[in-house]
């Protein structure tokens, strides 16, 4: 789980790393669990970009993770750990014990041959999943649930961590990745242990290219724009942006503006803000 560098042959290899694989056991994935995914690279439904700078990129296929850990009370061998292109985590091949097969993010530490259970009295060891009121106070765990069996979905990049730092009534209080200190229902479940490929954010890309096949399209300053285009657009020659303030392409503020809704539900939940 190491990181490889390359030597400056080239522009392209200066100041280029990617890990070494060295953990991966199989390099095709296990056919039933595998669907086409279409990336809609930005555009809605008519065809209208939406989100820009996407499109592009190597085709991938979509591997079905097992986010709900839905088989309980049933214990699972890790048979191979695999490569996912679309995450920047490891994922592991469980065998259940009833022939079923099933896609998890792969633990930090957890090796093939390992067992591990989801259940409401599971031991706490790494790759097991339980609800977090049974959890002792201090637990690090992953994919965490917002609402009760309704799947994983904090804590799941390469690397992620959550603490267990409270307990009382119905609610226990995490600690997130980000620094935000939040309320979740007794009865979430989540993943003891560390998401595994922590060395994924000291990767660095190298080249331009790498980030389209990534698919990531160039990203262009305001301030070289003309001003139909942008409101930091115009001038002659290089000229600064003419406002107070940095904003979008839509006049809104930007670079540091708080974006979060101001009327969301869960704000009673949220017990300290992250910091940025």
């Amino acid at each position: 789980m190491g990181i490889r560098f390359y030597r400056a042959y080239t522009p392209g290899t200066r100041n280029r790393s990617v890990s070494e694989f060295t953990e991966l056991t199989r390099e095709t994935p296990e056919k039933s669990l595998t669907k086409s995914n279409h990336r809609p690279k930005g555009r809605n439904n008519r065809g209208v970009i939406t989100s820009r700078r996407r499109g592009g990129g190597h085709k991938r296929l979509y591997r079905e993770i097992d986010f709900r850990r839905s088989k309980s009370d049933m214990i699972a061998r890790v048979a191979t750990i695999e490569y996912d292109p679309n995450r920047n985590a490891r994922i592991a091949l469980l065998h259940y014990q009833d022939g079923i097969k099933r896609y998890i993010l792969h633990p930090r530490g957890l090796e093939v041959g390992d067992s591990v259970i989801a259940s409401t009295e599971a031991p706490i060891r790494t790759g097991n999943a339980l609800p977090l009121m049974s959890m002792p106070l201090g637990t690090e765990v992953h994919n965490i649930e917002l609402r009760p069996r309704q799947g994983g979905q904090l804590a799941r990049a390469a690397g992620a961590v959550a603490k267990l730092v409270a307990k009382e009534g119905n609610y226990v209080t995490l600690r997130l990745p980000s620094g935000e200190v939040r309320l979740l229902p007794k009865e979430c479940w989540a993943t003891v242990g560390q998401v595994g490929n922590v060395e994924a954010i000291n990767l660095t890309l190298g080249k331009a290219g790498r980030m389209r096949w990534l698919g990531r399209r160039p990203k262009v300053r305001g301030v070289v724009m003309n001003p139909v285009d942008h409101p930091h657009g115009g001038g002659e020659g290089r000229a600064p942006i003419g406002r107070s303030r940095p904003v979008t392409p839509w006049g809104r503020p930007a670079l540091g503006q708080r974006t979060r809704s101001r009327h969301k539900y869960s704000d009673r939940l949220i017990v300290r803000r992250r910091k940025s």
